[in-house]
């Protein structure tokens, strides 16, 4: 199987931001990357990892008890 490579333009639109922000990922390597020639291209597994590395889950608080008024 053959893995997708994505521009930058490509993650910042599969995210929703701005292209500044996988740029920044980049920049500070929190996200893997591909140099090829003078281009950079990230993995579309590396996105999947970096979306799945940042999952907040909810947390499960047990339901409140209502007392009935007297």
């Amino acid at each position: 199987m053959t893995e997708r490579y994505l521009s930058v333009d490509q993650v910042a639109e599969l995210l929703g931001t701005t292209v500044r922000f996988p740029r920044r990922l980049i920049e500070e390597r929190r996200i893997r990357y591909v140099k090829v020639g003078r281009h950079v291209r990230i993995p579309e597994s590396a996105v999947e990892e970096f979306i799945a590395s940042r999952m907040v889950h909810p947390l499960r608080r047990p339901r409140a008890r209502y007392r009935r008024a007297a």
